[in-house]
Formats: structure tokens, sequence, C-alpha cells
């Protein structure tokens, strides 16, 4: 008897913005969005808060991000600001010390993504689950440039978070190479910062094709 074989839907790829100066983000932001394969888009700029007014300063930038992110149909999140997130009518990113999802919940319209940051603790994983996060993020599964401190989890504990009936995302040093290392796990995003933000304009669109052929190998029966 030939025994059915198990097909692992490709994940999605997941966006994330850095530190670049605001027109040069820009431009890259839309190189990227223009491919279509862009299914998330998270602002996180660290650096802009931290300077004198840092919250206006984010709202103008966060607030021409969305109208672009809108322009190609892609969700978008803001890194740990539940009220700024309110304010421009997207979703939110929260890390455990950065605001509760039933907050988040209260705060934005039912349609918005909330994701929620877990290490690499399966017990987070659930709790995003039971508050109703729409997704949980482990990682990291390599170093990277972006956190080069970060603990890198193991792949049980990996194998672990996929199993918790919840859309699961992996962040941490990952690139359109390394990402073969999971092809055979239930993974909903990839969370990507350095591997496209981090090249310059004119090579993103080209390192996003290189992502949709690397996770072209999810689309094989395991």
């Amino acid at each position: 008897m030939t025994q059915a074989l198990t097909v692992i839907a490709a994940p999605k790829l997941y966006l994330l913005t850095n530190d670049d100066e605001f027109v040069l983000l820009y431009q890259k932001l839309e190189a990227a969005l223009a491919t279509g394969f862009i299914a998330l888009l998270q602002i996180r700029r660290k650096q802009i808060l931290a300077l004198p007014d840092g919250e206006s300063h984010l709202y103008e930038e966060a607030r021409q991000i969305v109208e672009l992110a809108k322009a190609y149909n892609v969700p978008v999140v803001i890194n740990d600001n539940i009220k700024l997130a309110a304010k421009l009518g997207v979703g939110v990113h929260l890390g455990q010390q950065d605001g509760e999802v039933a907050d988040a919940k209260h705060e934005l319209q039912p349609n918005q993504i909330i994701g929620r940051t877990c290490h690499g603790k399966v017990g987070l994983v659930k709790e995003a689950k039971n508050e109703g996060a729409s997704y949980a993020a482990m990682g990291a599964i390599f170093t990277s440039n972006t956190k080069p401190n970060a603990n890198i989890i193991s792949r049980q504990q990996l194998i672990d978070g996929c199993q918790q009936d919840i859309a699961l995302c992996v962040i941490g040093g990952l690139t359109a190479e390394n990402i073969s290392e999971l092809v055979d796990l239930p993974i909903t995003y990839v969370a990507v910062v350095g591997d496209i933000m981090d090249l310059p304009v004119h090579q993103v669109a080209a390192r996003c094709h290189q992502w949709q052929q690397a996770f072209s190998k999810w689309e094989t029966p395991a």
C-alpha cells in the first residue's frame, strides 16, 4: 500500500524595517513590496524613537510606510506600540515586556494582526495562543547583526513551538540560503531584516526573488 505524502505549505516572507535614513528606507521598501512577495511588514525604528520628539517622527514615517504598503495590499504591524498601531489602523508586534495581547485586542480592530515574541519557550507560545495572538515568534534561529547577543534556540524548541496550533514566525539571522535547514517544518512566517534591508536598493528585488525560490522547496512533498 502506498503511503500518502505530506505536503507542508511554504512560509511567507515577513519583512522588518531597519534604521536606514528614511528616504533610503522608503526606496528599499518600495522595491521589496513591488515584487509581490512580501506578506507582512513590520515597522521597527529604534533609532528614530531614541531621538528628541521621536514619537512624532516615528508617526510621520509610519504613516508614509503604511500608505505605501496599502498600495501593494501588504498588512503592517508596528513594533511594541499599541497606541501608534491603533492611531494608524494597523497591527502590532509585542515583546514580552512591551504590552499585553489583551490590551492590543481591546485597542485594535478585530482584523488587525497581533504578534508576540516568545523566544525559545514553548510555554510562551501556548500563552500567546491562549491570549488570542495572531502568531508567535520564535528565535533567534541563527546569530544576526541586528541582535548579535540573542540566544539561539534549539531545533527541538522550534519543533515544539510548531505543534501548538498557532501560526509560527521564525526570526534571527535567517538568509535565503540557510532557511533550507527548516524546510520540513510548518512555519507560517519567516522574518527578515538584514538579508534584504542591508542590501543596496538595486539588489533588493532580486534578493526577494531568491527568497521566493528558497520557499519553493516547501512545495515538494516531504
